[in-house]
C-alpha cells in the first residue's frame, strides 16, 4: 500500500507564514494602524442564511458567535456606539441584472424572511441600527459613513462574516475612508477555511491590523467613553 504524504507539521505551516509575512513586511505592506480614540463597533451579516449550515450559504460560524457575543457584552459596558449589518431585498431590480448573474444566492435573500434575520443570540438592542447593505460592503449604498461621522468615530472593529466577501469589503472601505480599523481574528468567519486564511493574511497586510479577541477586549475594558462636545 502506497504510504500517504505526512500533513504539514504546526512548525512548518508557521515558518511558512513567518517568511511570507517577511516578504511583505519587505514590500511596505503591514504596517501597524493601532487604535484611535472612538472605535465603533460592526457586526457584519451574522443572519441565518450565513450561520446556519442547513443553508445554502451557510456554515458553521458558532465559535465566531461566542466570540462576537464576549465582544459585543464589553462593547455595551464602554457603550460602543454598535452596527449590525444584514442583506435583504424586494425585487430583481434592487439586486441588479449584472450582480444577479454572478450571485445568484441574492435573490433567496427576501428582505423580511429568517433567512436574512440576525440571529436571536446576537441579542440586538431597539437603538443599535441595523443596516441593510446591498453589497459587499457595508458602505456601499447605505448611511453607516453618515452615522460613524455623526458619532465622531475613528476606529472601527470588523466582525462577522464572510471573511472573503464582506468582511474583506468593509476593511476595504474603511480603510479608505481613513479610519483605524481593527479585526479580531475569532470574531469572522468563512464557510471556505483556505479562502479564510489567505484573506486576513491580506487584511492584515492591505487594510487593517488583525488582532485577537483577548486583546481586543482587554483594550475595550480599559476604554473610556469620550464626552460629545
Amino acid at each position: 500500500m502506497t504510504a500517504q504524504p505526512e500533513a504539514p507539521t504546526i512548525a512548518l505551516v508557521y515558518s511558512v507564514e513567518s517568511k511570507r509575512q517577511e516578504q511583505y513586511a519587505r514590500a511596505g505592506f503591514a504596517g501597524r494602524v493601532g487604535w484611535g480614540e472612538r472605535p465603533a463597533l460592526l457586526v457584519i451579516d451574522m443572519a441565518r442564511a450565513w450561520v446556519d449550515p442547513t443553508e445554502r450559504l451557510g456554515s458553521d460560524l458558532s465559535g465566531v458567535l461566542r466570540s462576537i457575543q464576549a465582544i459585543l457584552s464589553v462593547a455595551r459596558d464602554v457603550r460602543l456606539p454598535i452596527f449590525f449589518t444584514t442583506m435583504a431585498y424586494d425585487s430583481p431590480l434592487e439586486i441588479g441584472s449584472v450582480v444577479a448573474r454572478k450571485l445568484g444566492h441574492l435573490e433567496e435573500m427576501k428582505r423580511g424572511s429568517d433567512r436574512v434575520s440576525l440571529v436571536p443570540e446576537l441579542g440586538r438592542l431597539p437603538h443599535e441600527p441595523l443596516i441593510e447593505k446591498p453589497r459587499a460592503s457595508a458602505f456601499f449604498g447605505t448611511h453607516l459613513l453618515d452615522m460613524l461621522i455623526s458619532e465622531r468615530v475613528d476606529t472601527v472593529i470588523v466582525t462577522g462574516c464572510s471573511t472573503s466577501g464582506c468582511i474583506r469589503g468593509t476593511c476595504e472601505s474603511a480603510f479608505n475612508y481613513n479610519y483605524h480599523v481593527l479585526v479580531p481574528r475569532e470574531a469572522v468567519g468563512d464557510r471556505n477555511p483556505e479562502a479564510h486564511a489567505a484573506n486576513l493574511f491580506d487584511i492584515d497586510a492591505r487594510y487593517a491590523d488583525v488582532i485577537s479577541v483577548a486583546e481586543t477586549l482587554e483594550h475595550l475594558r480599559r476604554f473610556t467613553p469620550a464626552v460629545t462636545p
